[in-house]
Formats: structure tokens, sequence, C-alpha cells
């Protein structure tokens, strides 16, 4: 089936499931494979649970009407994806980086909501798959698509471009993370830069953090709509005093305002700075900007304050690599607070880097005033520490220690680490 046929009945059949436990009635389903699942087994099923079509690459498949076969299942999902966004013809904003990216998509998706239907990326379904199904949640309805991308090796960037084809890019920056999936910190700013390439291609627009030289080297040629601290920047802010939540000063048009915020850590500066840009980009009034910021509740884990009885936990255990670790524990010691205490867990997907990258962030600790640290994982483990660090393989041993001692004064706590290290388990403790 050619893909403007298959575009015909996505139109009368909208809603598209990868996932045949969770069939919407009258959907089209795509059998996608992955190293441990073959989604054509699931195919029938999918039809017998309410799925109008299964689109299956699997020839030996019995007949059946409702099936359409095709080469590659997961090539056709993008294929439809990208010829839907060109039909489409809004403008769409991709967004990448190695950190803050997830938070900068939902305060971007807060603000232009207040003017704008939008659609975007949800959560932070950002990959080969998640893209053209954000793509294909869009419609006539929708004036502004946000495209969030990650990536974890060479190319990804660019081959998500291909797909969503944005107007408008933007870079929230780059750091040390997946070193492992691209081999050293040069192949991330190489990847990450494929949008700017892109861009260029297309004579689209970057938003860009105009103090960030790695940033500005690599968007030469490209029209830039500029925030960040210094006056050349067209969008300016300025860093404003805070206990714990995150409040930017920012010279608009018409004069300073204030844009207080729910998130914790002056790292998101650059990320609610770059969020209110893009609203001034589309004329969307920097009241309803300020007002956006202001309601705008962080969740999963990213930058979160936690407040435990007496205890206030700084909450940002989504995800870690050694820039955001570094910016973390950074943020963190300026807090003018007695009785703090820190919980890291493991960095993962560092690769050869793994063991440098770990003895920086304990060298770090190590200028602290603290009065606790734990540090869980294998690679923390490997480390050489002072004696008053603690150090747990795994968050279930962790827990059975904390359990097991009696109360400290702690005022303050900060729990960073990977995903995969589970340190939201820690809440329940504390």
């Amino acid at each position: 089936m050619k893909i403007e046929q298959l575009y015909e009945l996505f139109l009368k059949h909208p809603a598209v499931s990868t996932d045949s436990r969770n069939i919407e009635n009258d959907c089209l389903f795509f059998a996608l494979k992955g190293p441990h699942f073959d989604g054509n087994k699931y195919a029938a099923d999918a039809l017998s649970k309410g799925a109008a079509f299964s689109v299956v690459d699997d020839n030996k498949l019995p007949e059946n009407p409702n099936f359409i076969l095709v080469k590659d299942v997961l090539k056709t999902l993008q294929e439809l994806a990208s010829y839907h966004r060109k039909l489409l013809g809004i403008p769409i904003l991709g967004i990448t980086g190695s950190n803050g990216k997830t938070t900068t998509k939902e305060l971007i998706v807060a603000i232009l909501q207040k003017k704008y239907n939008v659609s975007s990326t949800k959560g932070n379904l950002n990959n080969h798959i998640g893209v053209p199904l954000t793509l294909l949640t869009m419609n006539n309805n929708t004036d502004i698509g946000v495209v969030e991308m990650g990536a974890n090796h060479p190319g990804e960037i660019a081959e998500l471009c291909q797909i969503a084809d944005p107007d408008f890019g933007l870079i929230t920056n780059i750091g040390k993370a997946h070193l492992e999936g691209f081999g050293s910190f040069e192949g991330v700013i190489k990847t990450k830069s494929e949008l700017y390439k892109h861009l260029k291609q297309k004579s689209g627009s970057a938003f860009i953090h105009i103090d960030n030289e790695i940033l500005q080297n690599q968007a030469k040629g490209i029209e830039l709509l500029t925030y960040g601290r210094s006056d050349q920047a067209q969008l300016r802010g300025e860093l404003q005093e805070s206990a714990y939540y995150l409040t930017i000063k920012a010279l608009f048009p018409k004069g300073w305002l204030y844009l207080k915020s729910k998130l914790i850590g002056a790292y998101n500066f650059e990320n609610i700075l770059a969020a209110a840009r893009v609203g001034l980009h589309f004329k969307v009034d920097p009241i309803a900007i300020q007002d956006a910021v202001a309601n705008y509740s962080p969740t999963n884990n990213r930058s979160q304050l936690v407040v435990k009885g007496k205890n206030k936990i700084i909450m940002d255990a989504y995800n870690a690599n050694p820039t955001s670790m570094a910016a973390s524990l950074s943020n963190f010691d300026a807090i003018n607070k007695k009785g703090k205490m820190v919980i890291l867990g493991d960095m993962l997907e560092l690769g050869d880097q793994t063991d440098f990258e770990h003895q920086k962030i304990v060298d770090i600790l190590g200028t602290m005033d603290l009065d606790q640290i734990f540090l869980v994982g294998k690679e923390f483990g490997k480390i050489s520490t002072d004696p008053k660090t603690k150090k747990f393989e795994t968050v279930e041993l962790l827990s059975d220690y904390l359990c097991q001692q009696k109360a400290t004064e702690i005022n303050l706590t900060l729990i960073k680490g990977s995903r995969g290290i589970k340190l939201e388990r820690i809440l329940e403790i504390l």
C-alpha cells in the first residue's frame, strides 16, 4: 500500500496505537518489532479489541482483510507522520539538549497555550517512535507543534529532523550525557547540532542562549532568536535571590517583569528564559507568559521541592549526567541552610568516562558543607571517599539503613541520580 493510500485510511481512523494492550476503538495498530517483542503476533488481537486495521510486515501471517502488509512497519509509521506533517503546514518547534529539554518543552507549551492550540510531545516520548506518534496527534485544529527530540547515538537528531521537519529549533545546552553511545563529548556536540544543520538548510530560526559559546559556534548562518544574561540578548534576564523557588527578572519590550516559578535550581534559569523567548516570538502577551510560568508545576521528579514533615527535599532524580549533577550540587551548595544531606545515585551510560566522571562528583562533594552523604550504585561504589560518606549498592540497602537509624536534624536533602537507580523510592523513607 502506498503512503498516500495509507494516509486516506489514517484520516478516517486518526487514532494510532503501537501497544496491543491499549487499543483505542477504531484506531490503526502499528505492529512494531523490537529485540524482545514482535507486534505482528498481536495484530489479530488488536483487531479483536477494536482496531480498524493492523499495519504488519510479516508476510507469513494468515490473510486478513484488515491487515495492511508493508515492508517495514516502523519506517511506514515514520513516513506516514512525515507526510502528515507536510500536509498540515503548521510551524513546528524542535527541542533537544543534554539537560532540561522536557522541562523547557512543558514551559513552552504552557506559555503558547495562552494564545494557541498546541500539540506536543507527551512525557519524554522523544525517540524514533515517539516523534512520529507525536506528529500524528496533530490535526487541522493545531496551530503550533512542539516536538522534543532525544538522542543517545550519532545521527539520531538528523533522523528525527527528517521526520518532523522543524521550522524552529531550540538546543537547551550540550553536556556530558550518553557518552557511551556518542563516544565522546565532541560526538554529543555534533549530534545535538544536527538540529541547527537542518534549520540552516531550511532557512529556519533557532532560539539560542546567547551566552553559550558552544551553541553560538554551532549556530552560525542561522537566524538567531536570543535570550540570556548579556545586554546583546533580545530577551535579557537576571537571576533573583531565592531560598528555593526560582525567580527571574526579565526585560520585555515594555519593561521588566518578574517571572516567579515553582522550579528549584538556578540551572532552570535558561529553561524559563528560553520558554519566555519562544512566547515573545509568537506574540504571547508578557503578562500571560508571567502567569504561565507561575502556574507551571514540575512533575515526575524534575526539580521538585517536596515537603515531608520538617524535611524539605529537592527531588531531581528523573535523570542525571555529569553536567546536570554538577549543576545540582552547585545550586544546593549555594542554599544557605544548616543540616544538609545529599543522596546521589550512579550516572549511567558514560562508557569509558564512568570512573573519571564519578570521581569528579565525589571531589565536588568534598568541597561542600554537608552533614550526611549517601551514594547509591556500583559505579560510586568503586570510588574512594572520605569516612563520613556512606555507600550502598542499591536503593533497597540504603532504605534499610535509613529505617534503622535514629532521626537526625536534617533540614534539607538533595536527591539526584539516573532514572535506573530508582532513587524516588527513598521518598517513602524520608
